[in-house]
């Protein structure tokens, strides 16, 4: 090959280089050499550092490349350490653009047919002749004019050379579906630049070409007869990974149909809110339902949450309040800003929820948010947080009227037959009503259904969702009356004894075998779901025996077998994982319950230490945090009135209600 270069000029052999005179450069071009460095850029190519053509809505770097185009000052801007994290998003998400179109430009060429050998082969022509005498005959080489394609193979090739397929690839029947044999071709380019007819640059690059097609998205590999044993001792028993049954992938009613793709470019929200957004949607969600993404991968996300953001403004406004809240707690974020973003949102959500509430329309919508408004503070926030806000408990009186609007207990309990997808919101709520009576010293709102429903032995859905048999949860309704009875002085001592022996004797029906109680982890390190559920409904059947024998007069912590159901809940915890990927948020409720009735010479309490320092900063927020901060402040009562020897037991309502605290515990 080649090259047409700038004429040059022989004097006594020698090789001269035309002369030029230096041209002076014109202050008009000098000035357009210049970078005037733009102030009104986006935000995001000036944390890159990178030129931005200012262009409307959305420059074109940004849309290239799939970041978002800021024009107005973000929050991060003012913090260097905010600066730093959204660059490292940014190169994140870079790498993923470049990623992505890289995969769709090989899905592309793989798709189409193999490209033709088109490129020009050197020949003898190419070179001037004192090169190409010079080159030997190579038989490695292609351009080889020695080489014979076509001899064949020694007669025991496949046995010197073991690492190839023996036999022949197109010999064996199991492969005639597939068609001709793939193969490769390695092609070889040589170039050579010539000045005036002397050889100044040579390159040589080996270009590989494929015949291979991989089969369409949908298309089947064909089955062997011999293969079968991978799908009988694999998927149908399950033992290599989850060591189980196969699990009901599609177990709720939800109340939204299969979202699209890209979910986040759905969701309408203002510029100044899209940081919250993708802080909810990267921080905030996968914290909500830890024990429903166990038991059914992205349900939670695909099916529940990102749905409603998209179709529900009132429900969008909640999840933007408690990720501002997150933010603020876990990023030590102070100032009005932040503090604003909390209650504008927070208010927007009960201004869309009475005006809802007034028109008493959408009534679907209205209960996911409000139920979102409750059960999603459980997830966030210090318990030093005094922003003003609505109680728990007043949100769950509207939620109740319009699960009772919807028929939602009604249908639970005339379909036990028939229904087995239960309504995700109603599950939801049963969850939120059976502890959240405990918290408040009343009977459930709902406790005549699950009184039904335990009759009737069906389920609710509290199993799948939060990790607890559904069982056990409607015997912790019945205790919950029975406190609500006693703290009314409706029911006299004998009366109360009697009614707690026979509970007593309901929890003994639901006690596993010691030995179904084992790690839920397989051998592989697979979560097994079935056997956490396991382990969390003895703990929760542990805290429920706790709950009903402080109901007894004249109940003291110091009794021994009080004493002895805290050492077996104690000993239970270590089947429950820990850290930050571990289940210790799911289980709230029962350590508060355990943990009130605690001595200070109690192992429990060195037991709880120990889980609140794996899972690190984690334990300061959400339920966990408050459970920890009630306690501590419950043992500090107790401990203190040892000493003075009074003897006398503290209640951890009584110290909520001391400190005006108004926690949901679950």
């Amino acid at each position: 090959m080649s090259t047409q270069a700038v004429p040059l000029s022989v004097k006594s052999g020698t090789v001269v280089a035309p002369k030029t005179a230096p041209a002076k450069a014109s202050p008009t071009k000098a000035a357009a050499k210049m970078h005037r460095r733009s102030r009104s850029g986006c935000f995001t190519c000036r944390l890159r550092r990178k030129k931005c053509d200012e262009g409307k809505n959305q420059c074109k770097a940004c849309k290239h490349l799939g970041l978002k185009c800021e024009y107005k000052r973000p929050m991060w801007w003012s913090n260097n350490e905010q600066r730093k994290q959204q660059k490292e998003t940014i190169k994140n998400i870079i790498k993923r653009t470049k990623l992505s179109e890289k995969t769709s430009q090989i899905g592309t060429s793989c798709a189409e047919t193999p490209p033709g050998l088109s490129h020009s082969l050197p020949t003898s022509a190419t070179y001037s002749e004192a090169t190409a005498r010079t080159r030997a005959p190579s038989i490695e080489s292609q351009h080889s004019p020695d080489y014979d394609f076509n001899q064949p193979l020694p007669h025991d090739y496949y046995e010197y050379h073991p690492h190839i397929v023996s036999p022949p690839y197109d010999n064996n029947a199991h492969y005639q579906s597939f068609g001709s044999t793939p193969y490769e071709v390695d092609i070889k380019t040589e170039r050579q630049m010539f000045v005036n007819d002397i050889p100044t640059r040579r390159d040589s690059t080996i270009s590989t070409f494929s015949t291979y097609q991989p089969p369409p998205p949908q298309a089947t590999l064909p089955s062997f007869p011999e293969d079968d044993w991978i799908n009988e001792d694999i998927y149908n028993t399950g033992d290599m990974f989850s060591g189980e049954e196969g699990l009901d992938f599609d177990f709720f009613d939800f109340s939204h149909g299969n979202p699209q793709a890209s979910q986040q470019a759905l969701i309408q929200v203002d510029d100044c809110d899209r940081p919250l957004l993708d802080h909810f949607i990267d921080n905030v969600l996968r914290l909500i339902f830890p024990i429903l993404e166990v038991n059914q991968h992205g349900s939670a996300r695909s099916e529940v949450i990102l749905p409603a953001l998209e179709s529900n403004r009132c429900y969008l406004h909640c999840c933007l309040s408690v990720s501002a809240i997150h933010l603020k707690s876990t990023r030590g974020l102070h100032g009005e800003q932040i503090d604003n973003d909390i209650l504008r949102h927070r208010c927007a959500t009960i201004t869309e929820l009475c005006g809802a509430l007034n028109n008493d329309s959408n009534h679907l919508q209205i209960l996911e948010a409000t139920l979102g408004m409750i059960f999603f503070q459980c997830s966030v926030g210090r318990p030093s947080d005094a922003l003003p806000d609505v109680p728990w408990h007043a949100h769950f009186e509207a939620a109740t009227s319009l699960v009772r609007k919807l028929e939602l207990p009604h249908a639970m309990v005339h379909d036990n037959g028939a229904r087995t997808h239960p309504p995700f919101n109603m599950t939801l709520a049963s969850w939120i009503d059976i502890l959240g009576a405990t918290m408040l010293g009343r009977s459930p709102q709902f406790a005549d259904t699950y009184r039904e429903k335990n009759q009737s032995g069906s389920t609710s859905g509290l199993c799948e969702l939060m990790g607890c048999e559904d069982s056990m949860m409607y015997l912790i309704s019945e205790i919950a009356c029975l406190d609500a009875l006693k703290s009314a002085n409706g029911i006299n001592d004998m009366q109360l004894c009697q009614l707690i022996g026979s509970l007593g004797k309901s929890l003994d029906t639901t006690e596993a075998p010691p030995e179904s109680l084992i790690w839920p982890y397989s051998s592989t390190g697979a979560i097994r779901p079935r056997q956490l559920s396991r382990n969390m409904t003895a703990i929760f059947r542990l805290a429920a025996r706790i709950y009903l024998c402080s109901l007894v007069p004249h109940a003291s912590k110091d009794d021994p077998t009080m004493q002895g159901l805290v050492e077996r809940f104690t000993g239970s915890l270590q089947l429950i994982p820990h850290g930050p990927d571990g289940f210790d948020r799911s289980i709230v409720w029962p350590l508060l319950i355990a943990g009130s009735q605690s001595t200070s010479r109690s192992i429990f309490r060195q037991a709880l230490t120990g889980r609140m320092a794996s899972l690190g900063e984690h334990a300061e927020f959400g339920s966990f945090g408050r459970m920890v901060r009630l306690l501590q402040e419950v043992w500090c009562q107790t401990d203190e009135a040892d000493r003075a020897g009074s003897g006398q037991n503290v209640h951890w309502r009584d110290v909520m209600q001391q400190k005006g605290w108004d926690f949901l515990l679950i």
